[in-house]
């Protein structure tokens, strides 16, 4: 049954995807794409861009646009409330200890080891977004995309407003391939 199939795939991934959404996005891409073949490479980065369009988590925000276009809004619900019930359990669970544990060594040193596999996690997201694996399509579909892409960039370094950047990019994309 996919809903069940939804509802285990997506406690999975938040059960292992630590680090937040943008470091659960290789785990999602994997299970969705990859493994479950739910969804095409193409459809994964058009969720994505969604995701990060609409307020709240990614992870959460793609859990529900990837539920409701494999099994409707019963999917929705699935993958939605799967990806969100570990994050739920386990802060219920350390917000009793934390406070007694905060300044323990190996809390300390197990937080110091997880840093670099979340920000890892997250660079293995974006590299199979701009190289997808087994010929997909990524988010790059052209020299226009990687033009705008550097836009964003130079104008992140250059610390101005990220929803005028988004804003822009819209525009832009209109633009170039509208």
């Amino acid at each position: 049954m996919i809903y069940l199939q939804l509802f285990l795939t997506y406690l999975k991934i938040g059960f292992f995807g630590f680090g937040g959404g943008y470091a659960m996005l290789s785990l999602i891409q994997n299970e969705t794409v990859v493994r479950h073949a739910w969804i095409t490479g193409a459809e994964f980065s058009d969720i994505l861009a969604l995701s990060q369009m609409t307020p709240g988590p990614i992870a959460i925000n793609s859990a529900t646009y990837i539920g409701y276009t494999v099994a409707g809004f019963p999917g929705a619900v699935a993958a939605t409330s799967a990806v969100c019930l570990p994050c739920l359990l386990l802060m219920i669970l350390i917000t009793r200890f934390v406070l007694r544990l905060k300044e323990n060594p190996y809390l300390k040193g197990a937080i110091a080891g997880i840093r670099p596999v979340v920000i890892g996690m997250i660079a293995a997201a974006t590299l199979l977004l701009v190289f997808p694996k087994n010929g997909g399509e990524g988010c790059f579909s052209g020299f226009w995309s990687y033009l705008i892409f550097a836009g964003c960039m130079v104008g992140l370094w250059f610390k101005r407003n990220p929803i005028l950047l988004l804003a822009l990019s819209a525009v832009a994309g209109i633009l170039f391939y509208g």
